[in-house]
């Protein structure tokens, strides 16, 4: 599919398309590259400016996203206390957790590292890979993701490396892919991950230490982000946060990001798009993610049914979201530089959500994914940017 084949009288979105992430200056693809560079491993750009460092504690918050976090600072008050000097970074895209933790440990583009959302395309055997729950075991995880990690690197350079995780993710297949190289330290509560997390600084004077916090996300897919359980949450973190700080040792550099933000889509606009036969016709696989819907079509689809399909879809939503080519959005640079290989793994078609609304086949989904309220993956400003919270301890 080419970008001639777009069809301007069709309905738009009232928003412009927005421009690509900021790759190599603020995504999330730039804080271990400076965090290792400060950490003395050569090889890397230091594009924050970090200072040099013996230790640096990298806290991920899955879910925290710049603008529910401004919505709901008061929620936060050690946090807040660390707003004003927030660094404000793009997610890269797809917004969303397998793609984001990637270029997070990688520090390249999701174009580059391949992980590029959270149902891809398996190409050489057509079939869609879920990246975080449905690996298939015939698919090597360092296989499909061949780049080092920066944890490697780091680890490599006699670095104690550490990751303070939910057990569940240890021997997980994104772990495994994107994650390798730390020392995997299992806690399935909070504030036994923050006390995990202190007691490796105490036991190693040179260390990077990855913490992970997914409790928020959870609380929006469930909840929303506006409401009192996601709020709970926050506070809950941001003590944890706080108190896991104030014992570090002193001079260690803290970081503490999210993976991406959130956008709550009412029960009328979670749509089951397989009920709507204009909508799939000539259609192979679905993947992406309900904000961002990637269709593959069958090799004997024509270009005319490719064209009906894509203007099907501008008719009843286009309103509502951006009707994209695959070679359109990598023109754009959505992923960043990318390859052959990894852009075989995306969608011919893609409808990114540009309104609250979320978009599901149905003929693959579970029933319980419709109860879905906070949702995210696609390109708008509630989704793509995080904040980064710099500190160094006393």
């Amino acid at each position: 599919m080419s970008q001639e084949i777009s069809n301007p009288t069709l309905p738009t979105p009232p928003q412009a398309l927005p421009v690509a992430p900021d790759y190599g200056q603020s995504t999330l693809s730039e804080i271990l590259p400076s965090a290792a560079t400060a950490l003395g491993v050569p090889g890397y750009l230091n594009p924050l400016g970090l200072q040099t460092t013996k230790r640096v504690a990298l806290i991920m918050v899955d879910g925290l996203g710049w603008n529910q976090f401004k919505s709901h600072i008061a929620h936060a008050p050690f946090l807040r206390s660390l707003f004003e000097r927030a660094q404000k970074l793009g997610t890269g895209f797809p917004s969303t957790t397998a793609t984001s933790l990637s270029s997070l440990a990688i520090g390249v583009t999701p174009g580059e590292h391949g992980m590029l959302g959270y149902d891809v395309v398996d190409p050489e055997r057509r079939r869609v890979v879920n990246q975080l729950g449905g690996w298939p075991a015939d698919l090597s995880p360092d296989g499909w993701q061949t780049l080092p990690t920066i944890f490697e690197a780091t680890r490599d350079h006699g670095i104690h490396v550490a990751s303070v995780s939910l057990p569940l993710f240890e021997k997980s297949a994104l772990t495994r892919a994107s994650l390798r190289g730390p020392k995997f330290f299992a806690a399935r509560q909070t504030s036994a991950r923050a006390r995990a997390t202190h007691e490796i600084f105490a036991k190693n004077r040179n260390a990077l230490v990855y913490t992970y916090f997914n409790e928020l996300d959870k609380a929006g897919h469930k909840f929303g982000v506006d409401s009192s359980q996601w709020r709970d949450s926050l506070e809950e973190i941001d003590y944890v946060i706080k108190t896991l700080v104030s014992r570090l040792p002193e001079e260690t550099t803290v970081l503490i990001t999210g993976d991406h933000g959130m956008v709550d889509v009412p029960s009328s606009q979670r749509i089951d798009y397989s009920l709507e036969p204009e909508l799939i016709d000539g259609v192979e696989l679905t993947s992406g993610e309900p904000r961002g819907v990637q269709l593959s079509f069958a090799a004997e689809t024509s270009a005319t049914q490719r064209q009906h399909v894509r203007e099907a879809w501008q008719r009843a939503y286009g309103a509502k979201a951006w009707v994209l080519s695959r070679e359109e959005a990598i023109d754009l640079g959505y992923f960043g530089k990318i390859s052959e290989e990894h852009a075989a793994r995306l969608g011919d078609l893609m409808i990114l959500a540009a309104e609250p609304i979320a978009f599901y086949d149905g003929r693959r989904v579970s029933p319980t994914a419709f109860e879905m309220v906070g949702q995210h993956g696609s390109l708008t400003a509630g989704e793509r940017f995080v904040p980064l919270f710099t500190l160094r301890t006393k």
